[in-house]
């Protein structure tokens, strides 16, 4: 599992990724958090709001920084 986390590195940014992070932590110790950053690679997935979270190349949330739990119900899902 890729979960993505798009955005130039605002601080919103990095709480979704620490937040991204602790969700898989014991849960898919498989699962790769990966930023990313450069703004013509957002914009080329059609983002026009960050934070946006990304797991296996589908968008799930954009502008917001959602909470551990919330990730993990996304992620029980695509399991």
């Amino acid at each position: 599992m890729r979960i993505e986390i798009l955005g130039p590195g605002c601080a919103k940014c990095q709480r979704l990724a620490a937040n991204a992070s602790e969700a898989v932590r014991g849960m898919n110790p498989a699962a790769e958090v990966v930023k990313v950053s450069d703004i013509g690679e957002i914009t080329s997935r059609g983002i026009l709001m960050t934070p946006a979270l990304v797991v296996d190349g589908e968008v799930k949330a954009t502008g917001k920084v959602l909470s551990p739990e919330q990730i993990r119900a996304l992620l029980r899902k695509e399991s």
